[in-house]
């Protein structure tokens, strides 16, 4: 669906991005991830025309994207800033809605999509559609900012550090949202972040980028497994004892323990896991003569949980 080829970006004598191969497929969560000046928020602002490369070409669909009409294009993109960027004088249900005002969707039937999307949310909409934005808390704030992106249905879905300024538990919520809502509902999902815990959380795939270079792309835990060097590595921290380590994984609540040893493998070492696991969504294995069970997801949660309290 998206193909950054040969992508460059220069401000005056300041290289920000310098040949940039990428592919993004249609349907996926893609997260762009590295510390602050590595160029992410650049590569996602190129794709509904922000900012524009001064090299190389990007594709949306086999159409490059500078070939597009950007009021259309944007208007046809769901973007999520780290603020809400709500207007405060519009109610909520307006604030959802404008997107399909300027595209000429009647009154009624933008008063039923915001009662819908406010309902995917868990916000009552006759309790909230005529509030402001200073009527909400935080985690509200971000809730309706989400479902405004995706109010025109729209195939591609771009974060910029959406959850950043939120605390822990309001954006472990946040990324809990997002994440049902993408399986619901399938959108090319874009995301930034400087946060390996939350890239590792929320990514079918993970761009990991440094001064403007792209390191590595992969799943999480093609990038835990084998990072592409040093730098990679080294962010990703995977040799912090406590995260590292069969033992102390077996200590958490992620495993469950079973009876029944039918098909389960013995293993040896964490990295016997991650090899298993690449296999299979669900394994259950033998260690030390006791068996458990564990899932795909349960071990990218425990990496990410576990590499944020570095």
């Amino acid at each position: 669906m998206i193909r950054y080829q040969d992508v460059g970006m220069k401000y005056g004598e300041n290289t920000i991005l310098e040949h940039i191969d990428l592919e993004i497929d249609a349907g996926e969560f893609f997260v762009l991830v590295g510390p602050s000046g590595s160029g992410k928020t650049t590569l996602l602002r190129m794709l509904n025309q922000l900012t524009l490369p001064t090299q190389g070409d990007i594709y949306l669909n086999n159409k490059k994207i500078k070939e597009y009409d950007k009021q259309k294009l944007r208007l046809n993109t769901g973007y999520v800033l780290q603020d809400s960027s709500l207007f405060p004088n519009l109610t909520l249900e307006d604030n959802i809605t404008i997107q399909l005002e300027q595209l000429g969707v009647t009154k009624e039937k933008r008063h039923a999509r915001a009662a819908e999307l406010l309902k995917s949310v868990e916000l009552d909409p006759e309790v909230f559609a005529k509030r402001k934005p200073a009527e909400l808390s935080g985690g509200q704030k971000q809730r309706v900012a989400i479902v405004r992106a995706l109010a025109t249905k729209p195939d591609l879905v771009l974060m910029d550090e959406s959850f950043s300024a939120l605390d822990p538990v309001l954006r472990r919520q946040s990324q809990d949202l997002i994440l049902d809502l993408h399986q619901k509902l399938k959108p090319t999902i874009v995301f930034v972040t400087h946060d390996m815990q939350e890239a590792l959380r929320l990514g079918d795939r993970i761009a990991v980028l440094h001064a403007g270079h792209l390191q590595q792309v992969g799943t999480p835990m093609q990038i835990m497994q084998h990072p592409a060097n040093e730098f990679v590595k080294d962010f990703f921290d995977p040799e912090c004892p406590h995260f590292w380590n069969l033992e102390y994984l077996l200590q958490t609540a992620y495993p469950t323990k079973i009876v029944d040893t039918k098909n389960a493998v013995e293993l040896e070492s964490f990295d016997d896991l991650l090899t298993q696991l690449q296999k299979t969504p669900e394994l259950r294995f033998t260690y030390q003569a006791q068996t458990y069970q564990l899932t795909y997801q349960g071990l990218l949660a425990y990496l990410a949980e576990q590499g944020g309290r570095r």
